[in-house]
């Protein structure tokens, strides 16, 4: 009698087992544009696009909270809803929260996490419609739905970049991983000695990218204003490496990344090195930064060259050329992604 076949989720990784698990899934009504595979989904709803993304943070997985305050948590968990329908060039709508939660928290503990969504909603614009709660064994679970909208003719998939055209992203990079490993330190001074105050003084910034992300709308609106409609988009989640892959494999391409134009923070750059980490390898593998990665036509570029918030990191190249980084010295060298690993 032979063994049945048993393979480790591991092996797999998320995006190979969603790959795995998409395979059999049917689409059934001619309203689905778009499902699996993207930042959110797609509907069509007769003269404009809904868009639906869908999130989960669990305890222990995304967040610890012996140093994230309740409040920032619950925004954060907005922020990142948001940032998926953001990332399709759509606006958010509303939103729906269910939670997980075991008997140590209190009423008050989770008013106090409301008034962090609460704190969202109003900033993003975006209706709390509805949710779900019930009883948890394994610590707090947040799973929070965004929808949107998008004209129909200014969808962005991550599947619409050409060859040559320009990649982009806005912001910064590498400062929610950096602020992690401040808060970790902290953590682990505190365990060895209770009576010790934290030192997070010195890292507003790093420590506020990690702790309460914010989703960049403001540079959606500004795309509406420019009349840009960026030709690919994702928004930073993994890493810049790791959906710089994504965005290579949804359009059929390569791409060549300019390691002297990622946009690092000076407090990024100065508190990496304090930790003995390379600032580049953070903003490339790092995560959680939720800025947005996205292509744009070389006609467009006259648009955003002189934008603060938008940085122009490379281009996109035929698949035959691969994905390459290219350094400071001028080398060119294989682009690896080791971001965030789900499982």
């Amino acid at each position: 009698m032979s063994e049945e076949k048993r393979t480790e989720i591991g092996a797999l990784g998320e995006f190979g087992l969603i790959d795995k698990l998409s395979e059999g899934v049917k689409i059934y009504h001619d309203t689905t544009v778009k499902g699996i595979g993207d930042d959110a989904a797609v509907y069509d709803a007769g003269d404009h696009f809904v868009l639906l993304s869908s999130d989960m943070l669990l305890e222990g997985v995304h967040f610890d909270l012996s140093y994230i305050p309740l409040q920032h948590l619950g925004y954060k968990a907005v922020s990142v809803n948001v940032s998926d329908i953001a990332a399709m060039n759509g606006t958010p709508k509303q939103i729906t929260v269910s939670l997980g939660l075991s008997n140590r928290f209190s009423v008050e503990a989770v008013e106090v996490l409301y008034e962090g969504i609460r704190a969202a909603c109003e900033d993003y614009n975006v209706d709390l419609v509805g949710g779900d709660t019930t009883t948890s064994r394994s610590g707090l679970v947040i799973s929070v739905t965004a929808m949107g909208t998008v004209e129909k003719d200014k969808v962005a998939y991550r599947s619409g970049a050409k060859e040559s055209e320009i990649l982009c992203v806005t912001g910064d990079l590498g400062g929610a991983y950096v602020g992690l490993q401040v808060l970790e330190r902290e953590k682990q001074e505190f365990l060895a000695n209770p009576n010790m105050q934290p030192k997070l003084d010195g890292y507003p910034f790093v420590v506020g990218k990690q702790l309460r992300p914010i989703a960049r709308m403001d540079v959606i609106h500004e795309f509406g204003a420019l009349g840009i409609v960026p030709t690919s988009m994702i928004d930073v989640s993994d890493g810049l490496a790791s959906e710089v892959f994504h965005l290579c494999k949804a359009s059929g391409l390569g791409a060549a990344l300019y390691e002297d134009k990622i946009p690092i923070d000076k407090e990024t750059y100065e508190t990496a090195a304090e930790f003995g980490l390379d600032p580049n390898t953070c903003a490339l593998n790092g995560g959680e930064d939720y800025e947005l990665l996205f292509t744009i036509t070389q006609a467009d570029f006259e648009k955003v060259k002189n934008h603060a918030e938008i940085h122009t990191i490379g281009y996109m190249q035929s698949a035959d050329k691969g994905k390459a980084l290219v350094t400071r010295s001028g080398n060119t060298i294989a682009l690896t992604a080791q971001g965030w690993k789900h499982f």
